[in-house]
């Protein structure tokens, strides 16, 4: 048998070294953010020749134990893995376990009542979020965790409720406008505070007096969008930990590069090159994955897997190199399954032509990124990419439009000409269009939260809401 550990130590070495530029373009261009028509679905998969012909969820699961009758098997690791994805058959998102009323998510699972999120399981009612994991009603966040409920417009939420337009906020409740508590409740417009209740702009008031105030704050709710702007530039921090570059809040880990918005348990170690993910540890060049997976390498979307190399959108699978969409196998080479011993034989024959190519520690080449550059994760982080460099690499970008279906009686309204304050449920058959003139809808579960939480109508497409959690 191989040693496998001398393979894998191998691209460990090379991956510690990624700049930051490389890690954004390679890594975080397999995150779309986007969806489209293609083949009669909407789907996250744009038309293009990268990848086979597009099905609904249900017609992939129910095939999804065929995939292993594909056999193919190339002096080029790539040119194989190409192959193989051209041929084996994609559903329209990538959707994991039970999902009720869930057809527009993307890398989720075990959840209901969710519209427009990604890389988020085990949640219900959830819209317009990414990295959601054990909450309900979030709307409008990124990286919220942990059996918490009522979360509007904030950032890295841990084991709280009633938290709105915050950030890096845990163990805490009834939170507005502030940043960086622990253990507090009833604040607003606060930061850096530990255990802390009834406090406004850090000072600390008797609670019938804040109660008043606070009202008072909240009556004006023209002015939310505003404050809460006045979030967005404050840095992520990383607090007791060793060893970390371009790692975006995170606290108790040790050797982490080039992370963005990855949960960790506490003294996390060794994680590069990592975008949207669970971790447990040895991660090294992955985007969307985890979920109790570990010793995951250049791969894309692995959930409950360990020792998975060069895969995509595997679930419950172990010993798998150059594999996609298998579901609970071990032991996998291109999709075809091996002995141990013939796998292991294998592995080194492989690595051993991939080390004397110079490709062993390479990601994905471009021509298997199905996605549009400029509607991914990666153009988020640096826009400072042009489109000819881009597809001077060959990879795909949207010049077009990305357009949007509007019925001829719909009650088009521009959000200057808005009440965002005194709204009924009239709104419900209007359509918004931002300054941006980009097209938005709010729907009846938002409604009735917006109502019930007395928030104000949101101002900006639901995409650009995200695209402010991405200001690093």
């Amino acid at each position: 048998m191989t040693n496998l550990k001398f393979w894998e130590d191998k691209i460990k070495e090379k991956r510690k070294k990624t700049n930051f530029k490389d890690f954004v373009k390679e890594i975080a261009s397999w995150s779309p953010l986007n969806y489209y028509k293609n083949w009669d679905y909407i789907s996250i998969f744009p038309k293009s020749n990268r990848i086979n012909k597009i099905v609904s969820i249900e017609k992939f699961n129910n095939s999804r134990d065929n995939l292993l009758s594909l056999d193919y098997i190339y002096d080029n690791f790539f040119e194989g893995l190409l192959s193989l994805q051209k041929n084996v058959t994609t559903p329209c998102v990538r959707q994991y376990w039970i999902c009720i009323n869930a057809e527009y998510t993307d890398i989720i699972s075990n959840i209901e009542n969710c519209f427009l999120i990604r890389c988020s399981p085990n949640c219900k009612n959830v819209w317009y979020s990414i990295v959601i994991k054990n909450t309900e009603n979030v709307f409008n966040c990124i990286k919220v965790q942990w059996w918490e409920w009522n979360i509007y417009s904030s950032f890295s939420v841990d084991e709280s409720f009633n938290i709105f337009y915050s950030k890096c906020i845990e163990n805490s409740s009834n939170i507005w406008f502030s940043y960086d508590l622990v253990d507090c409740h009833e604040c607003l417009f606060c930061n850096d505070l530990n255990n802390k209740s009834y406090y406004i702009y850090n000072i600390s008031y008797a609670k019938d007096i804040y109660l008043q105030k606070k009202e008072e704050i909240l009556s004006q709710k023209a002015n939310f969008q505003s404050w809460f702007t006045n979030l967005w530039w404050h840095n992520y921090k990383t607090i007791n930990s060793e060893n970390v570059e371009n790692v975006y809040w995170w606290t108790n880990v040790i050797n982490w590069r080039n992370c963005i918005i990855v949960w960790n348990p506490i003294w996390t170690k060794n994680i590069y090159d990592t975008l949207l993910t669970w971790t447990l540890w040895d991660y090294y060049w992955c985007a969307d994955s985890g979920v109790n997976s570990e010793k995951i390498y250049c791969s894309v979307a692995i959930v409950n897997s360990n020792t998975i190399f060069y895969s995509q959108f595997l679930e419950g699978c172990s010993f798998c190199i150059g594999c996609i969409w298998l579901k609970n196998k071990s032991f996998c080479i291109l999709n075809k399954q091996y002995t141990k011993e013939e796998w292991y034989e294998l592995v080194d024959k492989i690595f051993t032509k991939m080390n004397s190519d110079w490709i062993l520690w390479n990601f994905f080449p471009w021509s298997l990124n199905p996605f549009y550059f400029n509607d991914t994760v990666a153009y988020l982080l640096d826009n400072t990419f042009t489109k000819e460099e881009i597809i001077a690499d060959w990879y795909l970008w949207r010049d077009e439009e990305i357009k949007v279906d509007i019925p001829e009686w719909t009650d088009i309204i521009n959000v200057k000409d808005l009440d965002i304050v005194n709204f009924d449920e009239s709104i419900l058959k209007k359509i918004i269009v931002d300054k941006n003139w980009n097209y938005y809808k709010i729907v009846k579960m938002e409604y009735d939260f917006l109502k019930k939480h007395n928030l104000p109508l949101p101002e900006i497409h639901w995409l650009d809401r995200i695209k402010l959690w991405f200001k690093f």
